[in-house]
């Protein structure tokens, strides 16, 4: 490390201005946090609903404002509709504040689907949704991020496990897990 000494600095051009900003923390990996879930579940889905599956959250409280928070997920999961997959949109919450690409009049809004195994099978062939999303929450007090999802059907979801979940080598079981990275701004 360096260290440079100046007795002062002018602007380059006549009535210009000087902005030094202190940057020492930025792009620095400040704390990570997550919740990695390793039970089943199921989760009712009402159609066309914005709803949290309450086992993927993850508290966090930033050191800065200026902080970036990357959020992560992976979602190892199965809809008991074979069409399901295709109709889904996966986010996040921030508290109770949606995070997704911007509502488009009646178009579903969210970061990502879920990946399709196999289109033809709603029983022994799950399905996984791994996204990313940066947040700039300004603040320094606790947040609660939360795993979303909206879906044209009426239906359940499964979470580490197959809709069958029958004790062959043929129904497989997963973890599913959110991370929220505090990275410095």
């Amino acid at each position: 490390m360096s260290t440079l000494y100046v007795d002062s600095i002018q602007p380059k051009t006549t009535g210009g201005n000087v902005t030094i900003t202190n940057q020492a923390n930025a792009g620095k990996l400040f704390q990570v946090q997550y919740t990695q879930y390793t039970s089943t579940t199921t989760v009712s889905i009402s159609a066309n609903t914005d709803t949290v599956i309450s086992v993927l959250t993850v508290n966090i409280t930033p050191k800065s404002t200026s902080s970036i928070i990357r959020l992560d997920t992976h979602i190892f999961h199965e809809w008991a509709n074979a069409a399901a997959p295709t109709e889904s949109a996966w986010f996040f919450y921030r508290d109770s504040t949606k995070l997704a690409a911007a509502a488009a009049s009646n178009r579903r809004s969210g970061i990502s689907v879920s990946t399709i195994s196999n289109s033809g099978d709603a029983g022994s062939t799950p399905e996984i949704a791994f996204y990313s999303y940066f947040d700039a929450p300004n603040t320094t007090s606790q947040i609660t991020y939360k795993v979303g999802v909206n879906n044209y059907y009426t239906n359940n979801l499964v979470i580490n496990r197959t809709i069958n979940d029958t004790d062959q080598n043929q129904a497989e079981r997963g973890i599913s897990f959110i991370s929220a990275t505090e990275i410095g701004g």
